[in-house]
């Protein structure tokens, strides 16, 4: 029988793929929970199922030395989905004592009037969506101080990078500046704006997940310095060699189209994360682990070759 750590990851979207990989490079055996089927990974174990499902969480959970979480349903399936797979992950951690580690983004910090986010607050949600994620995170520490399982809370910015389909520079964006339109922005796109690097939330939560000295707080991962949206298009316009714009949805538009697309319904009270900078303290993560985040120059380069190779160059989309 291998004497590899077993690590397990619940979800298999954007970021729990990178992570899979980066365990699984480290020599780890490593055990992906989802529901749904998705194309094999070298090295990975595939677990079809919900970890809300209390026998799945005690099968997936023995012998595992990490958890994480990285689940994530779409918005509108949040209050009913998200508090079981919390619920879930800590039964499966409970197992084994295995180290849980959670992914989550930055809803519970509200309006900041542009001061960067610590990772120890304040915490004033002004969303629906960002107090769920606040009540969520303190039943997690609560689980860390109760002993149910040591716990730590990785926190991260919008996503970007290769793989990342779902997000501001994501698929919608790249089909877009390929196809000779702007991208959109959900408010100001000119605002300096924290972006986090898909492939730096993973290399985080694998570093998580390997120490223990981590658990019973919450991580902001690195994240680079915050810069505008239009400035992202304009780099990566660059990079792909064409002129690439971003340009503000009107809040009046998002209101109509959410009428009849639940995702847009859910992103309209999120608005206020693009009418003021919204920039992330990251610095208790480097100087514990000594990690700082994929220079902006590589970020792009890495971002502008996956989006020409998965939608093809924007000569051919023209």
């Amino acid at each position: 029988m291998s004497t590899a750590e077993l690590h397990v990851i619940v979800g298999a979207g954007q970021i729990g793929t990178h992570l899979a990989r980066v365990l699984a490079a480290r020599g780890h055996r490593v055990a992906m929970v989802a529901r749904g089927e998705g194309a094999p990974l070298d090295g990975v174990t595939r677990v079809r199922g919900s970890i809300a499902d209390e026998a799945v969480a005690r099968r997936v959970g023995d012998g595992a030395t990490a958890l994480y979480n990285c689940a994530n349903p779409p918005y509108d399936r949040w209050p009913t989905e998200l508090p079981p797979i919390v619920e879930g992950v800590i039964a499966a951690a409970k197992v084994s004592g295995a180290r849980l580690v959670q992914l989550d983004n930055l809803y519970a910090f509200g309006r900041m009037g542009g001061a960067p986010m610590a990772p120890d607050g304040p915490f004033a949600p002004c969303s629906r969506k960002g107090a769920l994620r606040l009540r969520l995170q303190e039943r997690l520490l609560d689980a860390h101080a109760k002993g149910e399982c040591p716990v730590a809370i990785a926190k991260a910015s919008d996503f970007v990078g290769p793989g990342v389909v779902n997000a501001h520079l994501g698929a919608r964006f790249f089909e877009r500046v390929f196809a000779g339109k702007a991208g959109e922005c959900f408010g100001d796109p000119s605002l300096p704006h924290a972006f986090t690097y898909g492939p730096d939330v993973a290399a985080a939560l694998a570093t998580l997940g390997a120490r223990p000295e981590a658990a019973g707080r919450v991580w902001h991962v690195p994240t680079g310095e915050a810069v505008s949206m239009r400035e992202w298009a304009a780099a990566l316009g660059r990079e792909l060699g064409v002129e690439a714009k971003v340009a503000p949805m009107p809040g009046w538009l998002v209101k109509a189209l959410g009428v009849f697309v639940p995702m847009m319904r859910e992103l309209g009270e999120m608005r206020y994360q693009w009418e003021e900078p919204y920039r992330v303290d990251d610095s208790a993560f480097r100087d514990a682990f000594g990690a700082a985040p994929t220079p902006f120059a590589t970020q792009v380069r890495e971002t502008a070759a996956w989006a020409r190779a998965t939608y093809g160059s924007p000569a051919k989309a023209a």
